[in-house]
């Protein structure tokens, strides 16, 4: 009969235990939730902002090969535009020289044809300056756009390293805890509370019973179930929100405990 007693008392211990270190942990998280709420959405607004000042300059790089492209083409219709009037020079001292009306009319064609060369290695060039002179503009605007994105970047990376100096010492005493406390969590039920923490919008996973209700959704519980919370038999959770549930002396054991944390 004693060895049943004790049996139970060590399976009431191990359950108390638990639900100590589970609020414990919910304690420390709900510290580090209210460290990282404190930065608010400057962490997402500093990587997005440095995410587009890349895309920018990505941006920037292309349009400056298409440059590149067009400086090329650019030349090598100089090249040939070159080349024709020279052959058209060579052509003109020919024409002095033929023999008969055969010969005139070849180097006439090709005269034409070298110059139609010239005219159209013109246009081409034209149309080459023309688009490398918009796309300078789009690199001034995508430019303007960086610098106003780089100073907006520099304003709130400063404002969030001024907020991690503050409180990065506090988190990192904080998470430490976190370490300590999980190995004394049985490996299932610590998965047990990450899931329901994740699941749960204000990352509360662990709550005392208030007014005879969930202290997470607030739905009422029953007296037998308030019983079974208060004697500490087994883990219970929230029918409603599947929150794990702790009574008074839980609660008080766990912030006893966690005075050191502050």
């Amino acid at each position: 009969m004693q060895s049943k007693e004790n049996q139970e008392q060590q399976e009431v211990q191990s359950v108390e235990n638990s639900l100590v270190a589970l609020r414990k942990l919910q304690i420390i998280h709900s510290k580090i939730d209210k460290i990282r709420t404190y930065r608010g959405e400057l962490p997402l607004e500093v990587r997005d902002l440095e995410a587009a000042c890349e895309g920018i300059e990505t941006r920037i790089n292309k349009i400056n090969d298409i440059i590149a492209d067009f400086q090329g083409k650019i030349a090598e219709r100089e090249t040939i535009s070159k080349n024709a009037s020279a052959a058209i020079a060579r052509y003109k001292e020919q024409i002095d020289n033929v023999r008969n009306n055969r010969e005139y009319d070849a180097l006439n064609k090709e005269i034409e044809y070298q110059s139609l060369e010239i005219e159209l290695s013109n246009k081409r060039i034209d149309e080459y300056r023309h688009s490398i002179e918009s796309k300078e503009e789009e690199i001034a605007s995508c430019k303007a756009e960086l610098e106003t994105m780089s100073e907006e970047l520099k304003t709130k990376k400063a404002e969030l390293d001024g907020i991690i100096a503050e409180t990065e010492k506090e988190e990192t005493r904080l998470l430490e805890n976190v370490e300590k406390y999980e190995i004394a969590v049985e490996p299932r039920l610590l998965v047990a509370f990450k899931r329901i923490r994740n699941n749960m919008r204000n990352g509360l996973a662990v709550v005392k019973i208030e007014r005879d209700a969930c202290g997470g959704c607030f739905s009422k519980i029953s007296p037998q179930r308030q019983l079974d919370i208060r004697i500490h038999k087994k883990i219970i959770v929230c029918e409603f929100c599947g929150r794990i549930l702790i009574d008074d002396d839980i609660a008080d054991k766990a912030n006893q405990e966690m005075q050191d944390l502050g």
